[in-house]
């Protein structure tokens, strides 16, 4: 019984605790990560007390644009979002550095193919302009830190015959937009790896795109590639479980900080 109220009592705690205003550090203080692509960005996996339970140095923007403490489920882009990598990252690049407050700008939005991440493209499943409610978020949330870097989980609905082969082309164009509109032209960009499952092989399509994510450090500076090897998907064969998405989190984290060591 006990174990089954955990996380009711860590709702419960994070609630309160997020209905208090968030005081905010200084602008160099705040580090903020962008976290983009589709729905292994946005996660899937089942929340548990351990998810909903803050970090008192990671923030993230809320729905309404509010910076509250950071617990899954980060993103709201469908009713199935859970468990992502968000978290996890923002903790341990917290505890790389101390002093540093995280703040997490959720925006992905599950489903959207590359197409959708551009000005003015509406994007029918989710009734949204992945790119345009993006950039709002963004505009809102840079004023109050410093952006640190960009995270990008995306290809899944690219892997199709008809779209596979121009994805490099439009992935490099992505991250120069990203850039620009974030008026940061080396900000660190990192990619990771669709999942690759033991009972789900891939279709060419999605060696494909798998190819252009691991080739990204090779012709983009600044950029990073993070693999998926050992993970496991939740039971669809398509989104990570839980388990699987805080390690993802890790990855992405040792990836961030093995680039901005060399920097």
């Amino acid at each position: 019984m006990i174990r089954h109220l955990l996380p009711l009592c860590a709702a419960l705690l994070c609630t309160l605790a997020t209905a208090q205003e968030t005081s905010l550090p200084a602008k160099d203080k705040f580090h903020l990560f962008l976290l983009v692509g589709q729905s292994n960005m946005a996660g899937r996996g089942v929340v548990e007390a351990q998810d909903q339970t803050p970090h008192p140095r990671v923030l993230m923007l809320s729905k309404e644009g509010r910076w509250v403490p950071a617990m899954d489920p980060l993103h709201f882009d469908k009713p199935s979002v859970g468990v992502g990598i968000g978290k996890t990252f923002g903790q341990l690049i917290a505890e790389a550095n101390p002093g540093i407050t995280i703040g997490l700008i959720p925006c992905a939005v599950g489903g959207s193919p590359i197409d959708t991440w551009k000005p003015g493209v509406f994007y029918p499943a989710t009734k949204s302009h992945p790119w345009d409610d993006m950039a709002k978020r963004a505009a809102l949330a840079l004023p109050a830190g410093t952006l640190k870097g960009i995270l990008w989980h995306q290809g899944e609905s690219d892997s199709l015959p008809e779209l596979a082969p121009a994805y490099e082309a439009k992935l490099l164009d992505l991250i120069t937009r990203l850039r620009q509109e974030m008026k940061a032209p080396e900000i660190p960009f990192i990619a990771g790896q669709m999942g690759r499952f033991d009972d789900m092989p891939w279709t060419p399509e999605k060696s494909i795109v798998d190819r252009v994510h691991q080739d990204l450090p090779k012709k983009v500076p600044h950029t990073a590639f993070v693999g998926s090897e050992g993970l496991k998907h939740k039971g669809d064969k398509i989104h990570f479980d839980a388990a699987s998405y805080r390690e993802l989190g890790k990855r992405y984290a040792r990836a961030f900080l093995d680039m901005t060591a060399k920097r």
